[in-house]
């Protein structure tokens, strides 16, 4: 059977009431490229519910850890056990709607090997926005991270994010971080590997419903970006 043209992965961690929606609407949406066109993989982190199974239902390619690692490594087991000539990355809340996946596409086409989606560059559009004080402390870290890192984009943190096959294979086993900081880690990787990165607006909303503490994971996300400050 040969590959896919693109590989979809969506790590999931207690997702069984969010999942059966984003799934019905990825495949809704990918169904003009045809069968075969397209894998999806759910990286089930650890789950005590019934994601995996959920997951297996809706046709999706599931892999599993045993316990919880992180959205990093979920995403790092995701991307290197992918098949597709393209992986793209995206939340299991479609925060980002599939249907901005063609600004990412034309970005890589025309030569860039890293997209990042962005919520914070001309054109992009929050429909929704986070309560305010999840707002205040991302615009506190994101300050941070331009005083620490020399990255090449402004949101780095956004959960959509499309990659050659051959970059996520060469950056993400050098990754070290497991958890939410794991965005900037290969931002600032293949961005030093000499792997192209680029930026491109996309629609946002704030979907509730986390499992994210902006309290317990910001302090986790402060620790390891000055660990990544420290190993560059």
């Amino acid at each position: 059977m040969s590959a896919p043209g693109l590989s979809i992965v969506i790590p999931a961690y207690n997702e069984e009431r969010r999942l059966p929606a984003t799934l019905a609407r990825v495949a809704a949406y990918l169904a003009p490229r045809g069968d075969g066109a397209v894998e999806l993989l759910v990286v089930d982190d650890g789950s005590e519910d019934d994601t995996a199974a959920i997951a297996r239902t809706a046709g999706a390619r599931v892999l599993v850890h045993a316990q919880n690692r992180g959205k990093g490594a979920a995403v790092r087991t995701g991307v290197l056990a992918a098949r597709g000539a393209r992986v793209l990355v995206c939340d299991a809340d479609l925060a980002t709607p599939i249907e901005e996946l063609p600004r990412l596409e034309a970005a890589l086409d025309a030569g860039a090997d890293l997209v990042v989606g962005s919520r914070h560059v001309a054109r992009a559009r929050v429909e929704v926005p986070q309560p305010w004080t999840r707002r205040v402390l991302g615009a506190t870290f994101r300050a941070m991270v331009r005083v620490a890192l020399d990255l090449p984009v402004r949101d780095a943190m956004c959960g959509f994010k499309l990659l050659r096959r051959e970059t996520g294979q060469a950056v993400l086993p050098d990754m070290r971080i497991d958890r939410f900081a794991f965005d900037l880690e290969l931002v600032a990787l293949a961005h030093r590997g000499g792997w192209r990165v680029a930026e491109v607006p996309v629609t946002w909303r704030h979907v509730g419903g986390s499992t994210v503490s902006p309290g317990r994971d910001g302090l986790r996300a402060a620790r390891d970006l000055v660990a990544l400050r420290l190993r560059r």
